[in-house]
């Protein structure tokens, strides 16, 4: 069941790059939180190791986001690309 969910959380990741910009807050935020569930889910079932490697693959894949939400949390007001 996990091997599919997580074929499904990429062809769905696939999906909203193709979205404009705008359109990718409210589905990239619901694969955001989706993303390190599903690695801890990985890292019970196939150990630690691969939890690992997830987890550096999602903040290589997010670390945009994960800057900006990083920035708002510290005060500042990061631009918005159009």
């Amino acid at each position: 069941m996990l091997v599919w969910l997580s074929i499904a959380w990429v062809f769905a990741s696939a999906a909203v790059a193709m979205l404009p910009v705008r359109r990718q807050y409210f589905p990239a935020l619901v694969l955001l939180i989706a993303a390190p569930i599903l690695i801890f889910i990985a890292g019970k079932q196939f150990g630690w190791v691969y939890a690992l490697l997830g987890f550096v693959a999602f903040v290589s894949m997010f670390r945009n986001p994960l800057r900006y939400i990083a920035a708002r949390l510290r005060g500042e007001h990061p631009e918005i690309p159009e």
